[in-house]
């Protein structure tokens, strides 16, 4: 079989029917129309910074035309799209939440620019997923991997320095295995995993008495403070649901960054358009006063929250609006997990469990590669202890926690067929 490995600037060059073919099952921010809208709103462009440099992969195949078309040449070859992989030239590192600024400035007290470099990723979005969207039985060879690396270091008018895969899946990461010049990252997140929970109040049983305690206080009080809450999905997220939440999560990022947030206006709305079935807004009011708003991607693999913003602080509403009514909602929709971001431990005592993710990343000038693998040898380490810090703080009874997920995640760096950082 011979491969081709094409580079498009933009989601829409590609149908979309072979987009969506190709992501199925893959969550709700690597469809076709979560990735275009980024696109469409100048969210993603080269302007942000977000160069889309998406990768398609043609397979040639010959086939008997004579067999359909007497009239027709005996033969011909004709192309089959087998993979996609979603990925971006980067001037800078924000919105990957895979932190590198470190490396960038090794380089740049060498005289070497680190960027551009070419990552493959989802923008602003830190949430594990396939990077390469691909059948499950494709042939992603060592050779196969060679042309990736290939396509990307002649992207652009400048060398590219280096190549990162973002929070890889399993799938991804067995897909890459056969490239054996890849170093393998490591972190920590929280997640929440629903082990049959038939309502809310089944989940704070499974946890210790204080704890539920702690959770049903801090409900109590908001109660008291005339705090209640709004689920809309679907036809249900009109334009003004749109325009109170977007002015949340502007004045919050406002104060908390100095700016309106890295995603438009124009981009929430395309996606109310296109994927309001796959969204949650859950609006906080005071009395009758809406006073918070928080927005919560879904679909059969989970619930993924993502963007909050309020106008009056309240204690305890982010907690419990962020959080419990996530974990209320998937229960109700029988989710099986519930991933509410990035960082803070102040996540566990809530119910949310430790989860390892994995990047990969490839530099191509060989002294740096090596030297970040010396890095990560010893940042690993750091790693499986803060996971097992985390591990020991769960808030869960005695009765529950030898059946959670993350008293049984093995140590990654003692895995089997673990293909971790070089070792020099």
């Amino acid at each position: 079989m011979e491969y081709k490995v094409k580079v498009v600037n933009a989601v829409a060059d590609i149908p979309q029917d072979t987009w969506d073919a190709l992501a199925e099952g893959e969550g709700p921010f690597l469809r076709f129309d979560f990735l275009n809208a980024l696109e469409q709103s100048a969210c993603c462009d080269e302007a942000s910074g977000w160069f889309p440099q998406h990768l398609v992969i043609e397979q040639a195949q010959t086939t008997d035309q004579a067999a359909i078309n007497k009239d027709a040449c005996p033969s011909s070859v004709e192309s089959t799209v087998i993979a996609i992989i979603p990925g971006y030239l980067k001037t800078h590192s924000y919105g990957e939440y895979v932190f590198d600024h470190s490396w960038a400035n090794a380089y740049h007290q060498h005289g070497i620019p680190y960027y551009p470099k070419w990552v493959a990723a989802i923008p602003f979005t830190p949430v594990s997923g396939s990077r390469i969207l691909t059948h499950e039985k494709a042939p992603f060879s060592d050779a196969l991997l060679a042309l990736i690396s290939q396509a990307v270091q002649s992207m652009g008018e400048e060398a590219v320095s280096s190549c990162h895969w973002l929070f890889t899946n399993s799938l991804t990461q067995a897909l890459l295995a056969n490239h054996s010049g890849l170093l393998t990252r490591y972190a920590v997140q929280f997640q929440w995993h629903n082990y049959q929970y038939t309502n809310f109040d089944s989940f704070l049983n499974a946890l210790t008495s204080r704890k539920r305690r702690d959770m049903k206080k801090t409900q109590r009080k908001l109660v008291e403070q005339g705090i209640r809450y709004h689920h809309l999905t679907g036809s249900e997220i009109t334009d003004e649901v749109i325009d109170f939440f977007l002015q949340c999560y502007q004045a919050t990022y406002l104060k908390r960054s100095g700016h309106t947030g890295y995603l438009n206006e124009t981009f929430f709305r395309q996606l109310r358009n296109t994927m309001a079935k796959n969204m949650l807004i859950v609006t906080a009011y005071k009395h009758d006063s809406p006073i918070a708003s928080a927005l919560f991607f879904f679909d059969d693999t989970g619930l993924y929250g993502r963007y909050w913003g309020a106008l009056e602080e309240v204690s305890g509403l982010h907690f419990a609006c962020c959080y419990f009514e996530g974990i209320a909602f998937a229960i109700e929709k029988k989710l099986p997990l519930f991933n509410p971001g990035t960082q803070g431990e102040h996540k566990i005592l809530r119910g949310f469990e430790p989860i390892y993710c994995q990047s990969q990343h490839e530099l191509f000038s060989a002294p740096f590669h090596d030297a970040v693998a010396s890095f990560l040898q010893q940042e690993s380490e750091h790693i499986v202890a803060y996971f097992n810090q985390a591990q020991d703080v769960l808030p869960f009874n005695n009765d529950i926690t030898p059946t959670l997920k993350t008293t049984n995640t093995p140590n990654p760096l003692l895995a089997v067929n673990n293909h971790n950082e070089k070792t020099i």
